[in-house]
């Protein structure tokens, strides 16, 4: 989804993932060539071809999840950032070191251990002589789905920043509290480093939930009438009377349900604000996300379908998911939004390692 959102002016290099079920949906949509299925703490720096112009590393989120268990940057799947770091850092002593560098996790990351995780990805990154810039961009502004995620965006120190690519100060929504309170607290040497990149707010989102909602969907069933009462029962009076509420409407309404644990009672929690809440894998914390369809007095529910949480990704429908509900699922829920990659790409990564070559080829 990184290199969908990138675009055709990118070529990629070289492409990882540990999870083989994962390698087999890029394989079928890109081809196998430049792919490695390994864990990264095992690949070496000799694997990776020649010099890129930037190194794109999401890497896993559970540990710093609200919702995962809070182990942090040392725990074993989070802490795989620093297998991906040990390769960066090989190749900057072999002078192959990207030019940029893009760091994506959840927004949890910059407040996981109080801050001092988000604090060592940004030390490392200075100690290899990297500027760089957290942003935090909601999917929400581009396409219905809910979906904060934290990019650090990082260049290398001794070459040319765009003209008019940063701000002297925090710029809402992509800078938020949270970032501001880590700067504020920040090591002398890490704000100077900081950069607080500019990006211009995309149009006016105007699809909704029901947009992407399949008429007759694919590979999953709709919820006996029974489950389906058994999910209301589920609700407390505030959600019930969100069902109520789009009763009274006369009209089709479609929500977007979780069940998640509260005060270790398991409740069903509904949204009817044209947006979907964030996909997430079961292994990061929460259920497969619920449709709820209510017309009248008119109750259905069914999972979501792989194509719409693939629509929910900004995937087009020609994309191609695993035949699997669950492996289509999962990768989905662990993936990137299209949209939001391309907007990164457009406002900055782009116009940077173009500038970037620039600069090369004339110090050439």
């Amino acid at each position: 989804m990184a290199r969908m959102g990138l675009g055709h002016q990118w070529r990629c290099l070289f492409a990882n993932d540990i999870d083989e079920k994962k390698g087999k949906a890029y394989a079928i949509n890109w081809g196998d060539d430049e792919l490695l299925i390994r864990d990264v703490q095992q690949v070496d720096k000799t694997e990776l071809p020649g010099q890129a112009l930037l190194a794109w590393a999401s890497f896993p989120c559970q540990d710093l999840s609200v919702a995962g268990n809070g182990a942090g940057l040392a725990g074993e799947r989070s802490g795989t950032f620093w297998g991906f770091w040990k390769l960066m850092k090989g190749l900057s002593r072999e002078a192959r070191a990207p030019e940029i560098i893009v760091l994506e996790n959840v927004a949890g990351a910059i407040t996981s251990e109080g801050g001092r995780d988000f604090i060592s990805i940004l030390q490392a990154l200075a100690d290899a002589g990297y500027d760089f810039g957290p942003l935090v961009i909601d999917a929400a502004l581009f396409l219905p789905q809910s979906r904060p995620r934290l990019f650090i965006v990082a260049v290398r120190s001794d070459g040319p920043l765009l003209p008019g690519s940063t701000a002297s100060c925090p710029q809402k929504p992509f800078h938020t509290e949270a970032l501001e309170e880590v700067f504020d607290q920040a090591p002398a040497a890490i704000r100077k480093r900081w950069h607080w990149w500019k990006l211009p707010l995309p149009p006016q989102r105007t699809s909704v939930l029901a947009d992407l909602i399949e008429p007759k969907p694919v590979g999953v069933e709709w919820h006996t009438p029974s489950e389906t009462k058994k999910l209301l029962a589920m609700m407390s009076p505030v959600n019930l009377r969100k069902i109520e509420a789009a009763q009274q409407t006369g009209q089709l309404a479609v929500g977007a349900l979780y069940r998640r644990t509260r005060n270790g009672e398991q409740r069903a929690e509904v949204r009817f604000d044209d947006t979907a809440g964030c996909l997430r894998t079961p292994g990061g914390g929460s259920s497969r996300q619920t449709v709820l369809i209510v017309e009248g007095q008119s109750v259905r529910s069914r999972l979501i379908t792989p194509r719409e949480a693939a629509r929910l990704m900004g995937l087009p429908d020609k994309y191609r998911l695993p035949s699997s509900y669950n492996d289509a699922y999962h990768l989905l829920g662990d993936g990137l939004v299209v949209p939001v990659v391309s907007h990164l790409a457009e406002h900055l990564l782009t116009p940077l390692a173009r500038l970037r070559l620039s600069a090369s080829a004339v110090a050439g």
